[in-house]
């Protein structure tokens, strides 16, 4: 089994003040709406076949319904094992003779009330096999898309990656067109952002620059999501957009339960099934 390493420590450190920063600032966007809607937070431990590991880790699932979010979820985890022999082969730095792994990451989800205002994903997380990488991104998802919201949502991520590396956004931008994309439905999810994987730490200023990169990702979020929710969350809606956003959410949920990684890595390694599904929406239909 992968020890726990100061890398994993730091970077853990990282996704739990970036927790505690989003969830103020959702909580304090529906204080701004009339509501008193806060975030429960419920631990977990990693399980096997029912089981608590010993040493295994776990997390913690943050989550708020209220007036603004229908439904808001913002888990943290840091946990270590082995992959099974066959999952191990889908993993980068792993095989079945070295299966264990740490991973420490946020995961955000959040289906809104109005349907003006975008649905969003965010996810960053750091992996331990043989090797040890940075991972993540986020993609905004509006029912009801507006021309300005896609831009700006681009343009602060761009101005992430463009302060790291000029090459990262085209290349990031492209991953998420490529992965977010429902087959069996030949459309998008959304409207797009960046995801990218693989971002390998070979020694301690690989880890420094990468984790730069991945707290500037964080960052970003934090900063234009909520900027789009104030823009959109007091907008009149029909019952047509309602309909529509409902619709689409069946599509969303259509690729979290088919297509995300992260679902499946979360399911593959014990993780809390509350959590792993926290992402579906509160309401959907299928027409």
């Amino acid at each position: 089994m992968t020890d726990w390493t100061p890398h994993t420590a730091r970077a853990r450190a990282w996704f739990e003040s970036l927790r505690d920063q989003i969830c103020a600032a959702f909580e304090s966007i529906e204080r701004e709406a009339g509501s008193d809607a806060r975030f429960t937070y419920t631990p977990w431990n990693r399980e096997h076949e029912g089981e608590p590991v010993e040493n295994g880790g776990g997390g913690v699932q943050g989550l708020m319904k209220g007036k603004v979010f229908e439904k808001v979820g913002v888990n943290v985890s840091t946990v270590q094992g082995a992959f099974s022999p066959e999952f191990a082969r889908t993993i980068n730095g792993a095989d079945p003779d070295n299966p264990g792994f740490t991973a420490t990451g946020i995961s955000l989800v959040a289906h809104m009330a109005n349907p003006h205002v975008p649905a969003v994903h965010m996810n960053t997380r750091f992996l331990t096999t043989r090797k040890a990488w940075f991972g993540g991104g986020g993609d905004l998802n509006p029912p009801l898309p507006y021309e300005q919201d896609t831009a700006d949502f681009h343009a602060r991520f761009q101005a992430a990656c463009d302060a790291h590396d000029p090459a990262y956004y085209p290349r990031f931008k492209a991953w998420a067109d490529d992965y977010f994309y429902i087959p069996h439905r030949k459309v998008h999810r959304g409207v797009g952002g960046i995801f990218y994987d693989h971002l390998e730490c070979a020694d301690d200023a690989g880890f420094d620059a990468n984790l730069a990169f991945t707290q500037a990702v964080g960052e970003a979020f934090l900063d234009v999501y909520p900027r789009l929710v104030r823009r959109r969350m007091n907008q009149d809606f029909t019952a047509a957009d309602e309909l529509q956003m409902l619709e689409w959410r069946g599509r969303y949920a259509e690729f979290n339960l088919v297509h995300d990684r992260g679902t499946l890595f979360g399911l593959k390694t014990g993780g809390n099934i509350d959590a792993i599904l926290m992402s579906l929406p509160p309401r959907a239909v299928w027409s």
